[in-house]
């Protein structure tokens, strides 16, 4: 998968969240964009993951050299956020088995195996409006990281976790990123550590 930004911004209302944002993702490779709270970064991931539209510019995704129409996008992305709302009436099983109704399993994961991962064997057919802050940002990213899909974008990752969830939350990553293009927007280094290319939101605020 690749996503190509050209001449890329967006604004709200008439101020720039970013302008003249030129650049290239690419198949394999993990990406940091950083700055600090408020920059940008959501908005930016939000554009990339097709639920935000440019204000100017253009963005193109393509899969194996074929261009991908933009109402397609959400087939080929998996997105874990701050922002992201779980269906709190569901029970952990039935919200994993809904997730997978509309995305395929990352080959060696099924409900259980992603039930198991989260830690949260025992939380299993309690409903989601009764879990921690915590245990949302686990299945959230459990969600995210075992779909199989070509692109993987991860907001703010360790929001809510304890020290021991951020272990978990990197080991997940090294389990399940092989592949992909991973694009994480963060502003802690414990984050994004093994991203090999970085992206910084600030470049691009010119007014």
């Amino acid at each position: 998968m690749e996503i190509v930004l050209e001449d890329m911004g967006r604004r709200f209302n008439r101020e720039w969240i970013f302008r003249h944002l030129d650049y290239r993702f690419s198949a394999g490779q993990s990406y940091a964009v950083l700055g600090p709270n408020g920059s940008g970064k959501s908005t930016l991931l939000q554009v990339i993951a097709s639920s935000l539209t440019p204000s100017t510019g253009h963005i193109r995704y393509a899969l194996d050299g074929s261009a991908i129409a933009i109402d397609q996008v959400y087939r080929l992305i998996a997105i874990a956020a701050p922002y992201m709302e779980l269906i709190e009436e569901f029970t952990l099983a039935e919200l994993v088995a809904f997730h997978f109704s509309f995305k395929k399993y990352l080959p060696g994961y099924d409900l259980q195996a992603i039930i198991e991962l989260t830690g949260l064997q025992a939380a299993r057919d309690k409903a989601l409006r009764h879990f921690s802050s915590g245990m949302r940002q686990r299945v959230k990213l459990a969600l995210a990281c075992c779909s199989d899909v070509p692109v993987l974008l991860l907001d703010e990752p360790t929001s809510n976790l304890d020290r021991a969830g951020i272990d978990w939350y990197l080991e997940l990553v090294r389990a399940t990123q092989e592949n992909r293009l991973l694009i994480v927007c963060s502003n802690q280094e414990h984050e994004y550590r093994f991203c090999t290319e970085t992206l910084r939101i600030t470049d691009y605020k010119q007014a």
